[in-house]
């Protein structure tokens, strides 16, 4: 099947051909007639799929069929989970709607910046307003937009959405939108949330379902290298430069971590720098486009990457820490072997995560070799027995306490010697009566 196949327009199909989009992917061949037939649509489809060019082609062709708004009003809103997510489909609306007739206003809105620009942009309405939750109702209060003439609204990464803790702003958000509407959502994964509120918003939708593909079709090699904590920074350094990765991107656990490590490889003479949530907005986008450009060799990052940024042609992804979920492992890993394109993605595991990552290979279907790299071998092959006794963290409670002084009185009472004397009781002091007020008649 060829775009020119799914109903799109001329200006359409040049911008798509100027973008090097070659055929249509399975999302894009059933969303883009469903939406092309004002129908609602439920999407599954993983990352790297090409769901945002399957809403914002269709999108685009129905605006500008359509009569323009006056106002401080918006025609068609896509909300994203993230700032980066929702530039992203920023730039892909201006880079399709280019030979279109007639000019299309696409916003982009987001917080961690002033609100006063975007509100001044707002005054003339937009056609497509793509927005963060937060912002957009920041934007509501202060009058600078109204959803009541909205016809389209897309949910994009909805997992993700409410992964993030955007359930009651979505709520607030919906109560604003007017009932007549077409609805699309797009999610990664369909959680029991994810599922309610599909069912609540939908009318009869089209039902798509693009079977995961990120840890197996594309092609990328998955290796596994046994490694001790402490040594995990001069073995990635190592590897950096053995190797000679011109851009490599790095998830690590924590946002401390990222500037930890990324001072580190700096002090070691290579190009690094941390990506995470508490930069500000224009530190995130420099960083960004640092790291696209190669100024940047190697990005240390959180999981606020982990999905909704395309970097073109990444070569290599290290889980410097293991994502907590199968999930998130295919999200991370399929950040490289993108397009066609060939990648590799390194996994460092330690005594004390590799139960984790047989989990991780069990949940994908995988089964991964281990590897040792000469001169970084583990001291530490085995991991400590998981902890017994119903203890759930470091600290033990109290259940835990009297469960571990009952143990050791067995333990004493068995392994006592025939002519001993059993250890002398303390004896305990008898509890203090408490003082309590005349009750007054």
């Amino acid at each position: 099947m060829t775009f020119s196949e799914l109903g799109l327009s001329e200006p359409l199909l040049r911008a798509i051909t100027e973008q090097h989009f070659r055929e249509p992917t399975a999302v894009q061949a059933e969303a883009i007639p469903a939406i092309l037939r004002g129908q609602d649509v439920r999407a599954q489809a993983p990352t790297g799929s090409g769901k945002t060019a399957a809403f914002v082609l269709p999108l685009l062709q129905h605006l500008a069929e359509g009569r323009k708004q006056r106002g401080r009003f918006a025609r068609a809103l896509v909300l994203a989970p993230t700032r980066e997510l929702a530039i992203q489909t920023g730039e892909a609306c201006k880079r399709f709607s280019r030979y279109l007739p007639v000019a299309t206003k696409t916003l982009v809105v987001y917080g961690g910046v002033s609100i006063n620009p975007q509100m001044m942009a707002l005054g003339g309405g937009a056609d497509i307003l793509v927005a963060t939750p937060g912002r957009l109702l920041d934007l509501m209060e202060h009058n600078a937009v109204s959803l009541s003439a909205v016809e389209t609204l897309v949910l994009d990464e909805a997992d993700r959405l409410l992964d993030l803790g955007f359930a009651d702003e979505l709520n607030r958000l919906l109560a604003r939108l007017p009932a007549r509407r077409q609805n699309l959502l797009f999610s990664a994964t369909f959680p029991a949330d994810v599922q309610a509120l599909a069912a609540g918003l939908l009318r009869e939708p089209v039902l798509i379902e693009v079977a995961a593909v990120a840890a197996a079709q594309p092609d990328i090699e998955q290796r596994v290298i046994e490694v001790d904590v402490p040594r995990r920074t001069q073995l990635l350094r190592h590897l950096v430069q053995e190797n000679k990765w011109t851009r490599v991107l790095v998830f690590v656990a924590t946002k401390y971590a990222t500037e930890h490590v990324a001072e580190k490889l700096r002090k070691a003479g290579i190009a690094a720098a941390a990506f995470h949530g508490e930069l500000s907005q224009g530190a995130r986008m420099a960083v960004l486009a640092d790291f696209k450009e190669s100024r940047v060799q190697v990005l240390l990052t959180t999981d606020l990457a982990a999905r909704g940024l395309d970097i073109v042609e990444l070569p290599v992804v290290v889980n410097f820490d293991l994502p907590r979920s199968a999930t998130d492992y295919t999200h991370r890993i399929g950040r490289t072997g993108r397009a066609g394109a060939r990648g590799v993605a390194v996994n460092f595991v330690s005594a004390e995560t590799h139960r984790h990552f047989q989990l991780i290979e069990k949940r994908n279907r995988l089964s991964v070799p281990r590897e040792q790299v000469p001169g970084f071998e583990p001291v530490e092959l085995e991991a400590p027995p998981p902890p017994t006794g119903g203890i759930k963290g470091k600290r033990p409670n109290k259940k835990d306490k009297l469960r571990a002084a009952a143990a050791r009185a067995t333990q004493s009472a068995s392994s006592g010697k025939a002519g001993e004397f059993p250890p002398t009781p303390v004896p305990t002091k008898a509890p203090e009566k408490k003082f309590s007020w005349p009750r007054l008649r």
